[in-house]
């Protein structure tokens, strides 16, 4: 239990607009750096990606599906691994309800990873989703977008992830990837993050910001070493539950 000075009310509300100061000059920051990001540079994509979905073959155009943007979740499942990265997994989790909104403003979803198609449909059945996921394991993609490198690359050290600042940790990393799509059909790559670049698409970490413990991740192995697939959580003990009865 954090040790914290308890005040009155009305202190409370000093020092929480005291704070409000402080927020609103990130949003302000947070602002100008989206409009940043939307300057960016665009580069047209020349390669014919085919994609494999569960009905078969698809090309880089059809993940619109008619709309002119697409966001790619890199999701790490490697091909011969039996389930999804569960760090990915609890990205996409968000994701999933947030499809519907971004459709309605001309932008599509799509889960992308290595393994074959048949993996990620069973897979998404376990996880109850609903976005669209393909298979890149036919494909150039998910090295040509840097969140897979070959034993070649690793072993030479030269680190490629998040644009070469990052050092690899494992041949399949995660990413986020936009592309937009124009009245001619030709694709543009606009962004990409990784590593913490992450972090703000990410609900549920915003959430437990909020709160005294926040991530309460100091101590453990690594940050996100307590995270679990949704269906791998033991159930709450007596103890913890006693406040529901």
């Amino acid at each position: 239990m954090p040790q914290h000075q308890i005040v009155s009310r009305e202190q409370w509300i000093a020092a929480r607009k005291t704070h409000l100061v402080h927020e609103k000059e990130f949003s302000q920051a947070r602002e100008r750096l989206a409009e940043e990001r939307r300057a960016l540079p665009w580069v047209k994509v020349d390669k014919s990606y085919v994609f494999e979905g569960p009905s078969g073959k698809v090309t880089f155009g059809d993940l619109f599906r008619g709309r002119s943007q697409l966001v790619v979740q890199h999701v790490m499942f490697a091909p011969d691994w039996e389930a999804a990265c569960k760090s990915c997994s609890f990205w996409a989790d968000g994701l999933d309800r947030m499809v519907p909104h971004l459709a309605a403003r001309d932008t599509t979803t799509v889960a992308v990873s290595l393994a074959p198609a048949a993996k990620l449909e069973a897979f998404k059945t376990r996880m109850g989703w609903t976005f669209d996921w393909v298979s890149s394991g036919g494909s150039d993609f998910n090295y040509d977008y840097e969140v897979s490198f070959t034993r070649e690359q690793i072993d030479k050290g030269v680190p490629r992830y998040n644009f070469g600042t990052t050092p690899f940790y494992g041949p399949e990393l995660p990413g986020i990837s936009v592309f937009f799509r124009d009245e001619a059909g030709d694709i543009f790559h606009t962004y990409s993050c990784f590593a913490r670049g992450l972090d703000m698409m990410n609900a549920a970490y915003q959430y437990l910001d909020l709160t005294p413990l926040g991530r309460h991740e100091i101590g453990l192995p690594y940050p996100m070493d307590w995270v679990r697939l949704r269906d791998e959580y033991e159930p709450r003990t007596a103890e913890r539950a006693c406040c529901h009865g």
